[in-house]
């Protein structure tokens, strides 16, 4: 299979968990488009669930595909979030937000009894930090909150820059909450918990891409097939 067809097969395999009557966190991303384009299908055949997208890029998908919809502040507790992940290490912990929705898609998440996450069998790694790790920051003041980003970098043991997320035209990338992003290449992240701590006591940090503790179940499509991986 392309890599195309990994991330739908691991989507299909990920609607087994849904039940009648779930209320689901939606992720955003090509991975989980695909989760969404499979459930409108269920939808359709007259299966009741309702929906909370983590981006506005998977609300008009689910829109779309005819899924319905609602918000967290209306529906504050969820049974189940399934999302992808740019990196997966063998405890579960991620990497999340190349697609710039990580702060979404972490506060849906940790609103979710149990999260899902799917992805080809290339986002399976041994160590994160290989993908860059995004961090979400308010723009005010963002030299001094880089120099401090980059501060907690080298502190944990694997010193990077941290630069700015632009969009093809040059500008700076914008987050749905108007937020913008410092992505760091850190190659390896040895203590993923620490950085976490670190990054999330400096001011102007919004969210960070670190997702530990939140994925109960990876779903990896690959060459040899699918395999569950669930997280002891």
């Amino acid at each position: 299979m392309d890599p195309d067809a990994q991330k739908r097969a691991a989507a299909a395999r990920a609607i087994d968990y849904v039940r009648p009557g779930m209320r689901l966190g939606l992720g955003t991303g090509s991975t989980a488009r695909h989760f969404v384009e499979l459930l409108g299908e269920r939808v359709r055949a007259g299966l009741e669930v309702v929906g909370v997208p983590t981006s506005d890029a998977t609300r008009r998908d689910a829109e779309r595909v005819g899924v319905p919809l609602s918000t967290l502040d209306e529906t504050p507790e969820l049974d189940l979030t399934v999302d992808g992940a740019d990196e997966i290490g063998p405890d579960l912990s991620l990497i999340k937000g190349g697609g710039g929705a990580l702060l979404r898609e972490k506060i849906v998440a940790s609103a979710s009894a149990r999260m899902v996450v799917i992805a080809d069998e290339s986002k399976w790694v041994p160590m994160l930090g290989r993908f860059p790790l995004p961090v979400e920051v308010e723009p005010f003041g963002l030299q001094s909150t880089r120099r401090a980003i980059e501060k907690a970098y080298a502190d944990t043991g694997s010193p990077a820059p941290a630069v700015l997320r632009r969009t093809k035209d040059g500008h700076a990338f914008v987050t749905d909450g108007g937020h913008w992003i410092l992505d760091g290449a850190l190659q390896r992240i040895a203590d993923p918990k620490a950085l976490a701590a670190r990054l999330c006591a400096i001011p102007g940090v919004i969210e960070h891409g670190l997702f530990i503790g939140l994925a109960s179940v990876a779903i990896l499509a690959g060459s040899a097939g699918v395999r569950v991986v669930e997280r002891s």
